[in-house]
């Protein structure tokens, strides 16, 4: 569930919007809603239900208040990232005209706002097709802390009976990307995604290390009250996942690591430099594309989605200082090796034959304890390309793990 204050004086309303349930997925219906207006929410309880793939998925309250100025009704048809609703404080003064312009109004001047160093000073926007130039210049640091220990987004994506599920995306992502997923998931079990710092909805504390990113993982988790689970990394998040094994007082129960970081040094620089840089739809949907084996499984929803996210600002600086520590001068400086070598788990390791970000050949020589699942004509996004594949292999990592 994607969520932002509205900048409207002493208004702090916070949008409901409508998430992407599918890769491919432009538009969504709305089935019916689940609570009424006026009514008071609390977080993560069940707001309304959306159509998705012929099931229903319900999508829940991203903060606690009143539902207020609802936009849709119960079969309506709408963009994905459109605003149906805000949850507002209990006296707090609400006006959903006002709030609905400065909405229009922040995504036109945020990306002015916000501008790459090379914006600034006055040169041509980079072409889509300049893949040897460098990573944007990265601000001071301190322009990017927004707090230490700050909290990371999160959201119950399914509730259920046993130890959870705990989704970690990957780099430049965000926790929507499990939710077409998240319904071909074998039992009735309980699944939580969170964005990474300086992902999705997100504060970046400035660390540009795997060992910060763990340990905000994992003090989430706490929070949450979560103290044994069942881990799914992908990318960047499949290193955070495999680090959080030996996180103290955190017991993993079952380890899967969908196209993961870590395994070795290469990596696509000029994929991250160029979806970093990227501004619009035609310069980003070009490296978009090198995510997947067949461009028609990725869709424009994802492409919009990421450009709609990074007009809040901050998005793409706090990343560019993650890429430039964690995959510098277009190599990997992380290794999850070490840990993978001494896991007793049940673990599976999920590669797309055809990844053109991290070649699928790192995956070889691992514990041999670890099961590797090589699927043809995939590439980099095994979850979305390959969502009944993947979420049978997860079902049986689940039912193994206990």
């Amino acid at each position: 569930m994607s969520m932002k204050a509205a900048a409207n004086g002493a208004s702090m309303a916070v949008e409901v919007i409508l998430p992407r349930v599918a890769s491919n997925a432009e538009t969504g219906k709305l089935n019916r809603w689940l609570a009424a207006e006026d009514e008071r929410v609390r977080v993560g309880q069940p707001l309304f239900e959306i159509e998705a793939d012929q099931a229903a998925t319900v999508v829940e309250a991203p903060a606690s208040g009143v539902l207020r100025g609802l936009r849709a009704k119960a079969g309506d048809r709408l963009p994905v990232g459109a605003t149906v609703a805000w949850i507002v404080g209990e006296d707090e003064p609400f006006d959903p005209d006002l709030q609905a312009l400065a909405g229009e109004l922040r995504a036109l001047l945020a990306p002015v706002a916000a501008p790459s160093q090379s914006d600034a000073s006055g040169d041509a926007p980079a072409r889509s097709d300049e893949a040897d130039e460098p990573s944007p210049a990265l601000p001071p640091a301190p322009a990017l802390v927004i707090g230490a220990g700050a909290r990371l987004n999160r959201l119950w994506l399914a509730r259920g009976e046993g130890a959870p599920i705990v989704f970690v995306h990957g780099f430049g992502a965000d926790l929507n990307g499990w939710r077409p997923l998240i319904g071909r998931l074998a039992g009735d079990c309980s699944a939580l995604a969170l964005d990474l710092p300086g992902h999705g909805a997100s504060p970046f504390a400035g660390e540009a290390t795997l060992g910060a990113l763990t340990a905000a993982v994992a003090a989430t988790l706490a929070e949450e009250g979560v103290a044994a689970a069942h881990l799914v990394g992908h990318s960047l998040g499949g290193a955070v996942a495999a680090a959080l094994t030996t996180a103290p007082g955190f017991r993993t129960l079952s380890l899967a690591l969908i196209s993961p970081a870590g395994l070795g040094p290469e990596v696509n620089g000029a994929f991250i430099a160029g979806f970093l840089r990227a501004r619009s739809e035609a310069s980003l949907s070009p490296w978009m594309r090198e995510l997947v084996a067949d461009p028609a499984a990725l869709g424009s929803a994802l492409v919009n989605t990421t450009l709609r996210q990074r007009a809040a600002g901050g998005l793409v600086e706090a990343q560019a200082r993650l890429a430039e520590a964690l995959f510098p001068d277009g190599a990997q400086a992380i290794d999850i090796r070490p840990w993978l070598a001494e896991i007793a788990i049940p673990a599976k390791v999920i590669v797309g034959v055809e990844d053109r970000v991290l070649p699928a050949r790192q995956a070889e020589g691992l514990n041999g304890l670890i099961a590797l699942h090589r699927l043809a004509r995939v590439g980099h996004m095994p979850h979305l390309e390959a969502p009944d594949e993947v979420a049978r292999l997860l079902s049986e990592l689940v039912r193994a793990g206990g």
